[in-house]
């Protein structure tokens, strides 16, 4: 049983004979009159019992897409149900009910509900999901009132509801340059190198400045002139990506968990290394591995990367890179591109990252990326004052931690991509182009 703001009134009104006519009598006669308005009004109301549920919801949907979550309500009852609906998604979903032409929409609030017996009505609320991850809701409760709008009826009803609200990929506009760039480096005459990264291409003749461990003396002695073997870059290479979700991943820059921004990152060098004819391997790792996914498994690469990836949520414990080496050796034993997305946390690497980097450097080709802080920079430029001098120097000092971190790993053969969260993913992408061409993959 629930009551109205219109009951409120009425009890308000009840003060006024109270007033001008104290006295015991007076106020039984006005309880009594409330309570048989009250009980008439609830009587009468439609029992929610009689309703129907039936939810109309996608399976997924990307961050920040809105969502039409639709209720078809069927009443079984014998009464016109008048009253509203709520329903029980997590805040972080952004429901909002519609509004009013010209007003708007009111978040979080009940839809207004009117069902004639035996009929089905449609409501609609939107979701605005502001988190990655499974959105869930078990019930929805209804409100049935009376003829007079004083009290009603209350009921929740299960009617559970789902959806995974995956990565946006917002990188995805820096996909159409990188692959020309790609394209026109396929397409490039011979590029000269005879290491690990490159297969052979063609033969042509020989040119001044050709190296001559690249001429083939079968094809000279064939054809009585100097012949050279032309390379090109490899293809069908593996690309292995590690995505740190240890409690580093967790801290935000502009706004965005750092384990979103490595995301990106991940999907769009993903998207990349697959249409260069590369094999991606992706794993999600703190002390066990949180997802995984790959390019040789069906279906379609980007859907199961961002199915992977839609439930993983940073963890408040340190990251175990004594298992990596173990990982990516089960994914891939020959030489790889191997990508780690973690901080460049002096103290973490220490501990963890740089003891294991010696098995790592030994056979593959690895590149660390990391999410840069521009908020660093601007506190180290801004000394107005005492206090602000003090943060400027803290600025300072861990901007000279997070180098000498870089300037430690590329002293053991470690390529450093460190950038802020929006240039991050294309100058990871422009670093895998990088090492592409440059045969070192």
């Amino acid at each position: 049983m629930v009551f109205s703001g219109r009951f409120l009134v009425l009890a308000l009104a009840c003060l006024v004979p109270v007033v001008l006519r104290p006295g015991t009598d007076t106020i039984l006669w006005c309880v009594l009159g409330l309570v048989l308005v009250a009980t008439a009004d609830l009587v009468l109301a439609a029992s929610p019992r009689e309703l129907v549920l039936e939810r109309e919801l996608p399976a997924s949907s990307r961050l920040d897409e809105a969502v039409d979550n639709a209720l078809l309500v069927t009443n079984r009852g014998r009464r016109r149900l008048r009253g509203s609906l709520r329903d029980a998604w997590q805040p972080s979903a952004g429901q909002s009910a519609p509004a009013p032409e010209g007003s708007r929409p009111r978040s979080d609030a009940a839809v207004a509900l009117d069902v004639p017996a035996g009929e089905r009505r449609r409501t609609l609320t939107s979701l605005m999901p502001r988190r990655r991850g499974t959105l869930r809701t078990p019930s929805v409760t209804v409100r049935s009132w009376g003829p007079l709008g004083v009290a009603g009826r209350q009921l929740t009803i299960p009617a559970a509801g789902e959806i995974s609200i995956l990565p946006p990929f917002r990188s995805r506009r820096h996909l159409p340059s990188r692959l020309a760039r790609l394209r026109e480096m396929d397409g490039r005459s011979a590029v000269q190198h005879r290491g690990a990264g490159t297969e052979f291409d063609s033969l042509r003749d020989y040119v001044r400045g050709d190296d001559v461990r690249s001429i083939d003396w079968r094809a000279t002695a064939r054809r009585q002139d100097v012949v050279v073997r032309t390379w090109r870059p490899e293809r069908d290479r593996r690309v292995v990506i590690v995505l740190d979700t240890s409690r580093t991943s967790a801290a935000r820059v502009d706004d965005e968990p750092k384990l979103d921004t490595g995301i990106e990152a991940a999907l769009l060098l993903a998207a990349l290394a697959s249409a260069g004819g590369d094999r991606v391997e992706l794993i999600a790792f703190d002390r066990r591995v949180r997802a995984r996914a790959s390019s040789t498994q069906k279906g379609h690469l980007l859907h199961r990367l961002v199915t992977a990836l839609a439930p993983v949520q940073p963890t408040l414990l340190a990251a175990d890179w004594s298992s990596i080496p173990v990982e990516v050796a089960s994914v891939s034993r020959q030489r790889s591109l191997v990508v780690l997305l973690t901080d460049l946390d002096a103290a973490s690497l220490q501990e963890g990252l740089l003891p294991v980097l010696p098995a790592l450097t030994s056979r593959h080709q690895v590149v660390v990326g990391s999410v840069a802080d521009p908020q660093l920079a601007e506190m180290a430029r801004t000394r107005n004052d005492a206090e602000t001098a003090f943060r400027a120097a803290a600025a300072e000092r861990a901007g000279l931690e997070r180098r000498a971190a870089a300037r430690e790993l590329e002293m053991l053969g470690v390529e450093v991509v460190d950038a802020a969260p929006h240039a991050l993913p294309p100058a990871l992408a422009d670093a895998y182009l990088r090492l592409k061409a440059a045969g070192r993959l």
